[in-house]
């Protein structure tokens, strides 16, 4: 469920509004007097919530699921069990970001003072000028926190962190001794769309952003919190500047990430990886233990553990060198040839 320190919960609302809301159509076997107080990802949904399906490959985890209701469309429907309330919809994902919108809203910090009487801040802690901290957020001993920096509610930052000048974080865990270095922006709503009728609308980002121990996070990197789940970045992991780390993803320990690198959303990454600079990932893939991915690497299957990929589309370096050798030897015979 969404963390309670950073997000308030406004429920719970009954089946029949939410179904006004969005459009959706009840039905007949379900009651609009059933309430939710959440919403929930299939894998994660209880009895006080409401979740969404738009694939088939889902219908096992359906027909086992806890939900108290689910958004599906008109060719679903007839997979929703008999336990789960189904509300019909053009858009389940659209009526899901709705819903979320009705459950849930983000803590924001008001107001005139620009350290919450809320906050706590242990002592030995330094703020620069023009910090900002919001309410309920901790700071732990021997943090040092440069000037103008904003800290959302909610935000726990542990003991021993420096953390640059105009540094963003919000929704955000954040361990000991982790450095977080200038205009860095930890915890922002990621990128997360969908259509609707009205065109498309951003769907709520409910997750956190989770920095373990000695973690480094470069000037001007990003680190998005999750959609449905948290955004992870494991303990001594070095990030360079200009990095960005999309929602969900999972980033293991000891490792290291080059200038512009990108990590997209639902990526998960083992211990001990290396991204080399201008790398990138595409969603959902999995990165092993021990493996490295070069410069400028663009990354579209799973890589193995311990293996150099490179290249584009990324594949063990060895190919890749075999291959450009050809490319390059074709390329000058077709050269000699236009020549003669």
């Amino acid at each position: 469920m969404p963390d309670p320190r950073f997000f308030q919960d406004l429920g719970p609302v009954s089946l029949a509004e939410l179904a006004r809301l969005t459009g959706a159509e009840l039905s007949p076997a379900s009651t609009g007097e059933v309430s939710v107080s959440r919403v929930a990802i299939l894998s994660r949904a209880g009895r006080d919530c409401i979740t969404f399906v738009t694939d088939r490959r889902y219908y096992d985890d359906l027909a086992r699921s806890e939900a108290a209701a689910c958004f599906v469309s008109q060719k679903h429907a007839a997979a929703v069990p008999d336990q789960v309330a189904a509300l019909v919809v053009r858009n389940p994902q659209a009526a899901y970001a709705a819903s979320a919108n009705r459950l849930h809203r983000p803590r924001v910090h008001v107001g005139q003072q620009a350290i919450s009487p809320d906050a706590e801040i242990e002592d030995g802690a330094l703020l620069g000028p023009g910090v900002v901290v919001g309410p309920g957020a901790r700071i732990g001993r021997g943090t040092i926190v440069g000037g103008n920096t904003v800290i959302g509610p909610g935000v726990a930052i542990g003991r021993d962190c420096v953390i640059g000048s105009n540094v963003s974080i919000g929704f955000a865990l954040i361990g000991d001794r982790v450095k977080i270095l200038s205009n860095a922006v930890i915890g922002e709503h990621g990128f997360g769309a969908t259509a609707s009728d009205t065109g498309i609308i951003d769907i709520p980002q409910l997750g956190r952003a989770i920095l373990q121990d000695g973690v480094t996070i470069g000037a001007n990197s990003t680190v998005d919190r999750g959609a449905y789940d948290d955004t992870v970045v494991g303990e001594n992991t070095k990030i360079d500047n200009l990095v960005h780390i999309a929602h969900n993803a999972k980033v293991g320990r000891n490792c290291v990430m080059a200038a512009y690198t990108g990590i997209s959303g639902s990526v998960t990454i083992g211990d001990g990886v290396q991204f080399g600079g201008r790398s990138g990932v595409a969603d959902h893939m999995e990165i092993g233990d021990g493996a490295r991915v070069g410069a400028a690497a663009g990354v579209l299957r799973d890589v193995p553990p311990g293996e150099t990929w490179s290249g584009y589309p990324a594949r063990p370096v060895k190919q890749w060198l075999r291959e450009t050798a050809w490319l390059t030897r074709a390329a000058a015979m077709g050269r000699k040839g236009s020549d003669e």
